[in-house]
């Protein structure tokens, strides 16, 4: 695969008799960044649509037709996509509009109630947009509902989640549920602007498991905050507990301009972060906690994100006297101090709060810990 220089691309932009070979050779070249997405908008079709639904593991992308579709590379690509002059920076208008009123605002950690029905149904909307993650600091964010992370989702084992994804943005995205058992190349793929696209699948495995943006280059996509959590639970009930969801992420960040700071992709093939971070804010549950009563069982479904680094999760002052290795209720381990969750993986931590106090839980990798991954869980009396 060749690098695509700057004259390379001037002169794919200057084949307007050939629209349809531009998108094909863009969406092979994973051109998907704000240096390209001018061109890619020039490009794209100006009609607007709405997605159908269609059956389990089926998908169908509407606004463009069959023949603007951008299918994702592989992600061998990643390292070579950024190069030359490209811009390497989420720093665009929409992500950078608005951030000076840009309030802060703790993510809640609670897990949501499960839908109704045996159905859920999501039309999320990919956009950018300045996110607050302390007092002090704004990120030029890539969203999923115009947060990082997105939405928690909460289903069951079996159910039908039927999913669509409007793009908003000059820059192409994608959805890649880590739950659904689907041909990828059909519902994972890249939409331009205006367009959607939705696919159905019903979760067979319980556990916490990532969703993310799978447009090329994915390192830049998940590390501009393209991600979330959906939790599947087992059809049988675990034992009733106060159940909460952390997403451990790790930001790679460019330096303030216009009270902002972009997400650098250049920073973020280095791996080392600026910070990390518990459901996208730095020390949001030191400042308030999560707060439990005296003998409650409290449930952690952890996911790890990344896009580089795993989560030790652990608990200071208390051990876990369950967490499932693959999907509860079964393959309980018992009496756990930490246990790694992987990047792109999730686990589900348990605890029985029988001592009163305030107990840290913390990525143990304390490098990482004191960058952000740290909040206080308050068992109170």
């Amino acid at each position: 695969m060749p690098d695509l220089d700057p004259k390379r691309l001037s002169d794919l932009i200057d084949q307007k008799s050939s629209r349809r070979a531009f998108i094909a050779r863009a969406s092979a070249l994973s051109i998907a960044l704000p240096a390209a997405s001018a061109a890619l908008t020039a490009c794209s079709p100006n009609d607007k649509g709405g997605a159908d639904s269609t059956g389990t593991g089926q998908a169908a992308t509407t606004g463009g037709g069959q023949d603007s579709l951008l299918h994702n590379s592989d992600s061998r690509l990643d390292s070579a996509v950024l190069k030359g002059q490209h811009g390497t920076l989420s720093a665009t208008p929409d992500a950078l509009r608005g951030a000076e009123q840009t309030a802060f605002h703790r993510y809640d950690p609670v897990l949501p109630p499960l839908a109704t029905g045996g159905r859920v149904q999501l039309h999320w909307h990919a956009r950018e947009a300045p996110i607050r993650i302390s007092d002090d600091t704004v990120v030029a964010g890539w969203t999923f509902e115009g947060d990082i992370p997105g939405p928690v989702v909460h289903c069951r084992v079996g159910d039908t989640v039927e999913f669509t994804l409007t793009n908003d943005s000059d820059i192409p995205h994608s959805m890649d549920f880590h739950a659904a058992q689907i041909d990828p190349k059909v519902a994972f793929r890249s939409v331009l602007k205006n367009q959607s696209v939705t696919f159905t699948y019903k979760p067979k495995w319980a556990g916490a498991f990532m969703y993310h943006c799978g447009t090329a280059p994915v390192l830049m996509h998940i590390g501009s905050g393209m991600y979330g959590a959906i939790v599947v639970s087992p059809r049988e009930p675990l034992p009733s507990a106060k159940e909460f969801v952390l997403v451990q992420s790790e930001f790679y960040l460019a330096s303030v301009a216009a009270g902002v700071r972009a997400f650098d992709y250049q920073k973020m093939l280095s791996t080392v972060p600026d910070f990390v971070v518990f459901n996208g804010r730095l020390n949001q549950y030191i400042k308030e906690p999560i707060r439990v009563k005296l003998g409650e069982r409290v449930r952690f479904w952890v996911v790890s994100t990344g896009p580089q680094h795993p989560c030790n999760f652990h608990v200071v002052g208390e051990q876990f006297d369950t967490v499932y290795l693959g999907a509860p209720p079964g393959t309980p381990i018992r009496g756990v101090q930490t246990w790694a969750v992987p990047p792109g993986g999730g686990m589900c931590f348990e605890l029985l709060c029988d001592v009163t106090g305030e107990f840290p839980f913390v990525n143990h990798g304390f490098g990482h810990g004191q960058k952000g991954a740290i909040g206080i869980l308050s068992v109170e009396s």
